[in-house]
C-alpha cells in the first residue's frame, strides 16, 4: 500500500473516531446536561461568577435609603460555596459582595486552629475600626449551637481534650492594597470573612450589634 492512501486512511480513522466522539459527547449532554455547563464554564466560570452578584457596581446609598435606614431590617447571608455575602432589608436582598474565607473553605469549624468559617445562625456581637484590615464586624461564635457540635465531635473523636472552640471570628477586610486577594479568591484567613476594604466600609455602616448573620455551605 502507497504511503498517500496509508495517510488516507489514517485521517479517516481519526475524522471517524472524532465524529464518534462528538456523537457521544451529544448523546451525554442530552441525557446530562450537567455536561453542557461544565463545557461552558470552561470559558465563562468568572464572568457568570461575577455576574451572580447582585447590583455589584452599585452603591449601596442608591438601592437604600440610608437617612431612613432602620437598621433591625438589615440581616446578611454569607454563602461559602459561592463566595457571596449578601445584605438583605426588611426580608429582600438588596446587594451581594465577593468574600474569601478561611484557608479550609469547605468545612464547617469544629475547633480552634482549623482554619475554618463557621457555618449556622450569628449576631454581630461587637463592631470596631481595625488598623490593618479597615473595619472588623465581630460575630458570636461560639454561640450554643457551636458548643452543641464541639461537644458532639468529642464525641465522635474528631476534637480532643486538649482542643479549644476558638473565638475572634468576624467580618473584615483586607490589608491595604491587597483587594486582588479577594478577586482571585484566595482563602487566607483563620476562618473569618474578608472582604475588599471599600465592600466592608460599605456594610459596615448597615448593622449594629445584634445583626443577624447566617452563615451557609
Amino acid at each position: 500500500m502507497s504511503q498517500n492512501k496509508l495517510a488516507d486512511r489514517r485521517s479517516l480513522q481519526i475524522w471517524g473516531c472524532l465524529a464518534a466522539l462528538m456523537s457521544l459527547l451529544g448523546i451525554c449532554m442530552i441525557a446530562n446536561p450537567n455536561i453542557a455547563n461544565y463545557l461552558s464554564c470552561l470559558t465563562d466560570c468568572e464572568a457568570r461568577a461575577a455576574s451572580e452578584l447582585l447590583n455589584k457596581d452599585k452603591a449601596i446609598a442608591s438601592l437604600i435609603n440610608l437617612k431612613k435606614l432602620d437598621k433591625k431590617a438589615i440581616a446578611i447571608v454569607i454563602e461559602k460555596s459561592k463566595y457571596r455575602l449578601t445584605v438583605y432589608y426588611q426580608k429582600k436582598p438588596v446587594k451581594s459582595y465577593a468574600i474569601v474565607l478561611g484557608a479550609n473553605p469547605k468545612d464547617d469549624k469544629l475547633r480552634q486552629g482549623d482554619k475554618r468559617t463557621p457555618e449556622g445562625m450569628f449576631h454581630v456581637q461587637e463592631l470596631y475600626y481595625h488598623s490593618a484590615w479597615s473595619k472588623f464586624i465581630w460575630l458570636d461564635y461560639p454561640n450554643q449551637d457551636s458548643w452543641r457540635k464541639f461537644s458532639q465531635a468529642k464525641t465522635r473523636g474528631e476534637v480532643t481534650v486538649n482542643d479549644h472552640i476558638g473565638g475572634e471570628i468576624g467580618i473584615h477586610g483586607v490589608e491595604k492594597g491587597q483587594d486582588w486577594i479577594i478577586d482571585r479568591k484566595i482563602n487566607w484567613t483563620l476562618g473569618c470573612i474578608s472582604l475588599k476594604n471599600k465592600d466592608v466600609d460599605e456594610i459596615y455602616t448597615l448593622l449594629q450589634r445584634g445583626t443577624a448573620i447566617e452563615i451557609l455551605h
